[in-house]
């Protein structure tokens, strides 16, 4: 066996240190099935001190991996859609107040503002009345009046053949109490009720209307 080389004189050993190491060396031997391995003077890079692979460290490091900005998890990515909010619907007409109705009619209160339907075609006179009411409800208007006419037979003209019965009238009479029970315009209207005859009677309503602050 080829004695090892005793360590260089620049570390300055004595000569009993070289005397040890030489008889060390002497009875050293080899391990078999295994290289021998030599420590260098300076520190080197040792595989066998890393930590070996787990999959708790995997899981770890996976745990601290951060998603790429714009892309998150599928219940980021598809936020859920809140439920629809029920609409309300608006309240049914009240029963006119007795007591304002009186005094409408004894012209204790003022009627705020008017429209005459009188003479209108049907969908003519319903764009009116919307417009009409919508419009005293912004200015903060409640007591409005609404001319419709009393109807009755229609008179032929002179130059129609009378040959075949005519048509009655009074459909707007008829026509705008339908038109007042709309969700459309229950929103903004009270109640209704005939008219004194001093302001057309069974041919004109009054409508009372909501008041804008308190309207949601």
């Amino acid at each position: 066996m080829k004695k090892p080389t005793p360590p260089s004189r620049r570390r300055h050993l004595s000569k009993e240190d070289e005397a040890l190491w030489e008889h060390t060396a002497e009875t050293l031997e080899p391990i078999k099935g295994k290289k021998q391995r030599h420590v260098a003077d300076t520190a080197e890079f040792d595989p066998d001190a890393v930590p070996p692979f787990t999959a708790k460290a995997s899981a770890g490091k996976k745990s601290e991996t951060h998603a790429p900005a714009g892309h998150g998890s599928k219940k980021a990515a598809h936020p859920a859609v809140p439920p629809p909010i029920p609409s309300v619907a608006p309240p049914a007409l009240a029963d006119f107040d007795r007591k304002a109705a009186r005094r409408l009619r004894q012209g204790q209160v003022e009627i705020e503002a008017r429209i005459d339907l009188h003479g209108m075609r049907q969908h003519e006179a319903h764009m009116a009345l919307r417009r009409f009411l919508h419009s005293s409800f912004g200015k903060g208007l409640r007591w409005v009046l609404v001319i419709t006419g009393k109807g009755g037979p229609r008179r032929p003209r002179e130059d129609e053949d009378v040959g075949y019965s005519t048509p009655e009238r009074g459909i707007l009479r008829r026509n705008v109490p339908v038109w007042l029970a709309e969700p459309e315009l229950r929103t903004i209207v009270v109640s209704y009720t005939t008219a004194a005859i001093s302001h057309g009677g069974e041919g004109a309503i009054y409508i009372q209307l909501r008041n804008p602050g308190r309207v949601r």
